[in-house]
């Protein structure tokens, strides 16, 4: 069974792949800044769950899978491709718009359901995030761990993935910072837009390279 330095190994290791830079966590900020804390956790939740959709991938063995069959993973990557670009043509088109208050129907229920339907679909619709699972449950896993080995180091870095989702939505919808993007918010807009398109167009060219990796 594995003992909880492998756990902690496991979690630390992915932390570092979840706490980087990437669109999930930038759109998370964004939206913590320009919608509230509660919006963000929601659309945290989702990306937890896209997280977690790949991390049962990766720990049925599905992920080795995955990284073999060329057609299937152009696919997967076509359609994150296009979601990313998607996402860079909302966050453009809002870059436009008042980003004072936080509209009525975005704090009903059916508005939560949609932030946090975005943020399943973008983090499902990204299959680079299998690797990023296989690296972290290989740092403490090994040819002899069983099941129960398994579904812990699934479940520790779930919790991880979910607290530092958590932690972004904190962090982003204190005052200040909000009070802050409030000014510049439609700058941020229109960066976060071009990250997203740069992300969106970068997992495009690598679905169509020769070698697709």
């Amino acid at each position: 069974m594995i003992d909880v330095l492998s756990l902690i190994s496991i979690g630390f290791a992915f932390f570092i792949v979840a706490v980087s830079p990437g669109p999930a966590n930038i759109s998370n900020a964004t939206i913590a800044m320009s919608k509230g804390r509660k919006i963000s956790l929601v659309y945290g939740a989702g990306l937890s769950m896209g997280l977690f959709l790949w991390g049962i991938v990766a720990a049925s063995g599905l992920g080795v899978i995955l990284q073999g069959s060329i057609y299937l993973l152009i696919l997967l990557k076509v359609i994150g491709g296009i979601y990313l670009l998607w996402l860079a043509y909302l966050s453009f088109k809002s870059s436009f718009n008042s980003t004072s208050t936080v509209s009525q129907n975005e704090t009903k229920e059916t508005g939560y359901r949609k932030w946090f339907f975005r943020g399943f679909i973008l983090n499902s619709s990204n299959p680079k995030t299998v690797v990023a699972w296989m690296a972290a449950l290989s740092v403490g896993m090994g040819a002899s761990s069983d099941i129960i080995s398994l579904v812990a180091a699934v479940l520790t870095c779930m919790l991880v993935g979910f607290l530092v989702n958590a932690m972004y939505s904190i962090l982003f919808s204190i005052d200040g910072v909000m009070n802050s993007y409030q000014k510049i918010g439609h700058w941020v807009d229109r960066v976060v837009s071009g990250m997203f398109a740069l992300a969106g167009l970068g997992l495009l060219q690598s679905a169509f390279n020769r070698n697709p990796a």
